[in-house]
């Protein structure tokens, strides 16, 4: 290793250890973040005696049920939970409010939403779509009382009052007209679920010193869909911070994180579908939690979410909250987002890609999918007018890529003879140059072929985003494929193959297979219209390399996106055949050769080039130039 390397890694190291003692945390954050965690584990503890202890006095009780009187067993109530004793024992009770879109269960014990279905969208065995249940989805809230007794909201009998056909109250009573209301309400065609907490008289019930409650949220996540690849892969713990931006949890693997800086919603996301409990006020100091679920055929992921909730008891709504249990749709989000306050940016729901490419995404593809889907309803005749639509823009750049490959195809006799006259590695420089002084004096820029594969690539990374996470094409079939958003399977086979399986999948998708075949097409198309590819003879085996791997890598992805790439190859392939027809390469031929004879001052690109290749030369001859006095 020389000196020079040497210096380097020794400047790397001390660059990383400069970063690292820069971003420490201060004394006081480390002392914030431990008292934050102390509570939490303060507060856990809490949860967990107060429910054994309540399941032992509830084992007790029907233990000695003969044995205790009503008096006695009040009196073992109320040394446990005070005064919401009456309240801590009861029956289950469920209450149904729904609407066209929603049907909502809520179950008394624990004054929560048990049970969620989304009435237009259906599972992947045609069954119910059924977001949560009883069995996968709990939240609570935890009190301290005046005593420091912990109870937890979760536990604890609510009653029902004041049901209407939109809207019910759930009363967690603390006697002499005391109480806690959980009032739900929805409205018509809204998949928003209105939260709020009332109290009234609470203040001589709860630790006088009461201004936040911690609140729990768990959800065990579903499976959907019938890829579980995908599914799993766009299931994540999502969060938005009050002053910043979206962000969410590693989807890679096991994460926790804990914030202190403010939250302003909290999302627990399927690959179609969400929960989200969106704070009005925000949420105060968090954890939240992702795990996945292994080998499980019926789950993905398990979620828990605990924060602090500002609890002010000098105010009858003390906290106020929004759910949202619906389809990640980015125009049912964007209006949900304007209803709700405007700065939610619940859009980031859905995975559209990242700077250039939500871009595309957000202007282009959604606004011409949205607005072509209200005249036609067979989705694969959508994706084919979009891609024309999109090749339609591109089509002046791709005709001036054609012509800047026909100009140096023309040029391939040329080029042959230049080859020839400097061969082998050591003359590549004087090669170079003397090809690009040929395409100087013909007129040519070289990287004018490049051009529309530069434009065309946000679109390709666009519409990769587009199409798995696009619910529109969910359940929508077209020809053989089933399901536009997941494979279409024309061969599958249930033998587990290692490598195959897990990379290839047990299937074959048609769609699939037919963007490769064309790619391939295109491939060999291409090349042929290429000048100087005897030169690269490896570049031949790369270029028919990459639709093999197209074939690995898109066999488990929407049948729409390789039907938007087989459709968007093809018409390519028509439009070179449809350019060869109309260009008389004789004619550029000509062109080309009166441009030599009267060659204009090189400027911009080529003029660039060129000075950098007459730099790089001296240096070489430079150091050529070293290396003989050194002998």
């Amino acid at each position: 290793m020389d000196k020079n390397s040497i210096t380097g890694f020794l400047l790397i190291g001390l660059l990383v250890f400069a970063f690292s003692w820069y971003n420490k945390p201060s004394e006081a954050q480390l002392a914030a973040k431990q008292r934050y965690q102390d509570s939490v584990a303060l507060v856990k503890a809490g949860q967990q005696r107060i429910e054994a202890e309540r399941l032992a006095l509830e084992q007790n009780i029907a233990d000695n049920s003969e044995n205790l009187s009503d008096s006695a067993r009040q009196a073992v109530l109320t040394a446990e939970f005070g005064s919401f004793a009456s309240s801590a024992t009861g029956k289950n009770e469920i209450i149904t409010l729904e609407n066209d879109l929603l049907e909502l269960r809520l179950s008394t014990k624990g004054g929560l939403i048990s049970y969620a279905r989304l009435k237009e969208y259906s599972s992947l065995d045609s069954l119910p779509l059924i977001l949560f249940d009883e069995r996968d989805d709990s939240y609570g809230f935890t009190f301290i009382t005046a005593n420091q007794r912990v109870i937890n909201t979760a536990t604890m009998y609510f009653e029902a009052v004041n049901k209407t056909d939109n809207s019910v109250t759930l009363r967690l009573s603390a006697g002499d007209n005391a109480y806690i209301d959980f009032v739900y309400s929805i409205q018509p065609e809204s998949y928003v679920v209105k939260f709020d907490i009332n109290q009234s008289n609470m203040g001589r019930h709860l630790a006088p010193n009461t201004s936040y409650v911690n609140m729990f949220w768990e959800q065990t996540m579903r499976r959907q869909e019938r890829g579980k690849v995908f599914e799993e892969r766009y299931s994540n713990l999502y969060y938005k911070f009050v002053a910043d931006d979206v962000d969410y949890l590693s989807a890679s693997g096991d994460a926790k994180e804990t914030f202190t800086n403010r939250l302003k919603w909290i999302g627990y996301k399927n690959q179609f579908f969400s929960s989200v409990l969106i704070s009005r006020d925000g949420f105060g100091a968090s954890v939240l939690d992702s795990r996945f679920l292994k080998n499980d055929p019926l789950y993905l992921k398990k979620f828990r979410s605990e924060a602090e909730v500002d609890f002010n008891l000098a105010n009858a709504n003390p906290a106020s909250f929004d759910f949202f249990l619906g389809p990640n749709s980015y125009p049912l989000l964007t209006d949900i987002d304007k209803e709700l306050g405007g700065d939610l940016e619940l859009t980031q729901l859905v995975p559209l890609g990242m700077s250039v490419f939500r871009w595309v995404n957000k202007f282009l593809v959604i606004p011409t999918f949205s607005f072509l889907s209200k005249f036609i309803s067979n989705y694969g005749i959508i994706i084919l007018l979009l891609t024309i639509f999109i090749k339609m823009i591109l089509m002046p750049f791709t005709y001036k890529s054609y012509i800047s490959q026909a100009k140096m195809k023309t040029l391939r006799p040329e080029i042959q003879e230049i080859n020839a006259k400097y061969p082998g590695q050591d003359n590549a420089m004087q090669r170079q140059k003397a090809t690009m002084e040929l395409y100087g004096k013909a007129g040519i820029n070289p990287m004018g072929g490049c051009l529309p594969m530069v434009l065309q690539m946000p679109i390709l990374f666009a519409m990769f985003q587009f199409f798995p996470s696009s619910i529109e094409l969910r359940g929508e079939s077209f020809l053989w494929a089933h399901d536009l958003s997941s494979y279409d399977s024309i061969f599958s086979w249930d033998a587990y193959i290692p490598i195959i399986t897990p990379y290839f999948g047990n299937h074959i998708s048609l769609f699939c297979l037919l963007m490769t075949v064309t790619n391939i097409i295109y491939t060999r198309l291409n090349m042929a219209n290429s000048a100087g590819q005897e030169q690269m003879p490896g570049m031949k085996i790369m270029m028919y390399g990459m639709p093999l791997m197209f074939l690995f890598i898109f066999n488990n992805y929407a049948a729409g996106l390789s039907y938007y790439y087989f459709i968007s190859t093809l018409i390519t392939i028509g439009q070179t055949y449809l350019f060869r027809l109309f260009i008389d390469e004789n004619k550029l031929k000509t062109e080309m050769l009166a441009n030599a004879k009267n060659p204009k001052k090189k400027t911009g690109f080529m003029a660039r080039l060129e000075e950098a290749q007459r730099l790089q030369q001296e240096q070489v001859k430079r150091q050529q130039q070293q290396k003989n006095k050194r002998k």
